[in-house]
Parts: C-alpha cells; sequence; structure tokens
C-alpha cells in the first residue's frame, strides 16, 4: 500500500467547495459533505482529518481560482484593467449552475463561527485581493492616470467592496444592467489627476 488517496482529489475537494459554496461553513453537514464527494466518512476523516480540513482545502483552491483568474486579466492601462476585473466580476449566464454569490464572502460573513486557520485563511484571501487592487492603483499613480494624492489604500478597500458587492447583489433582485450601472459609478468615483496649465 503506498498510503497515497484512492480518489480523485482535485474532483473531491471541487465538489466540496461547492457544498461550503452553497451552505456555507456552518451549514454543511459531514453527510452533505460525504454524499458529494462520494468519500466515506472515514476516508474524508483520514485524509483531510475532519471538515474544518476539508474546508480549508476548498476555500484555498476557490481563492487560488479567484486570483489567477484577476490576475490573467489585461488591458492597456490600470484604470482599464482595474474595470474590467470589476466587469468580470459578473453574473455571465443566468442558467449556470455555479452557487450565487461567492465563497470568499460567505465566509466573511461566517467568520466567528470558522476555526482559526479558517479565519486565517479568509483574512489572507481578503488580502490578496486588495493587494492586487492596490497593485492596481499604484501603477495608476506612477503613469499619471490617477492623482497623485489619492488615497491608494482607501481606494483598495472601496473597489473590494464593489467587487463584493458585485457577487452577491444578484441574489437581492440586481438586474445585469443594474449591476453594470454600480460598475459605472464605481470607476466614476475615479479620482482624476489634475491638469496642469501650460
Amino acid at each position: 500500500m503506498s498510503g497515497k488517496p484512492q480518489f480523485d482529489e482535485p474532483a473531491v475537494i471541487a465538489a466540496a467547495l461547492e457544498v461550503f459554496w452553497r451552505h456555507g461553513y456552518t451549514g454543511a453537514s459531514i453527510a452533505q459533505l460525504t454524499e458529494a464527494t462520494g468519500l466515506s466518512r472515514s476516508s474524508l476523516y483520514q485524509r483531510f482529518g475532519d471538515k474544518d480540513g476539508l474546508f480549508q482545502e476548498a476555500l484555498s483552491a476557490y481563492i487560488d481560482r479567484l486570483m489567477q483568474r484577476a490576475g490573467a486579466i489585461e488591458a492597456d492601462s490600470p484604470r482599464a484593467r482595474l474595470e474590467a476585473v470589476l466587469r468580470d466580476f459578473l453574473p455571465r449566464d443566468a442558467r449556470s449552475r455555479r452557487p450565487p454569490g461567492c465563497l470568499l464572502a460567505r465566509s466573511c460573513s461566517e467568520l466567528v463561527d470558522l476555526p482559526a486557520a479558517g479565519q486565517g485563511l479568509v483574512n489572507s484571501g481578503l488580502k490578496r485581493q486588495r493587494e492586487l487592487l492596490e497593485a492596481m492603483l499604484r501603477e495608476a499613480v506612477a503613469r499619471g492616470e490617477l492623482a497623485a494624492d489619492a488615497d491608494v489604500s482607501a481606494l483598495s478597500w472601496y473597489y473590494l467592496g464593489v467587487a463584493q458587492s458585485l457577487l452577491n447583489l444578484p441574489q437581492a433582485g440586481a438586474s445585469p444592467a443594474e449591476l453594470h450601472g454600480v460598475v459605472d459609478a464605481a470607476m466614476a468615483a475615479w479620482p482624476a489627476p489634475v491638469r496642469r496649465k501650460r
């Protein structure tokens, strides 16, 4: 016996991710997780330790996927790239089987109920998202596209909040057109650099 798991780990983690995404950490039961993953309780505990361990791996995979997707977006300028990232958060297909909302945002709302390692992972994921946005904003300042005295830290929190809202507002009934309007309004808040008179 090699001791290696006799199952498709990525597929198991993807199935568990969807359960946590749909039901939240507290709402996801071991029975739901074993049914979705096809693992027995003993196999689940042997490989992941417990529900907490499985949640951490699922959330980590989700965060990595989010960051890879956002990091791959290109545009002609930092401002255009940030706008493209925000629009990428908009729902693409109403028929998608993907659970609504954002697993990271859902986990943030459950932070008090998460184990310490899970709390750290949530905070780390949000920090990574904000740092990506802040890097775009700092590049915009360096290229003269954003006011030199702009509060980059505050703006990175602001645009992170907009991104999280875009993922969750559809559940409150916001239409695609209304969500695009939210992005328009967010980009209108971009502090334009002052053009010096010659």
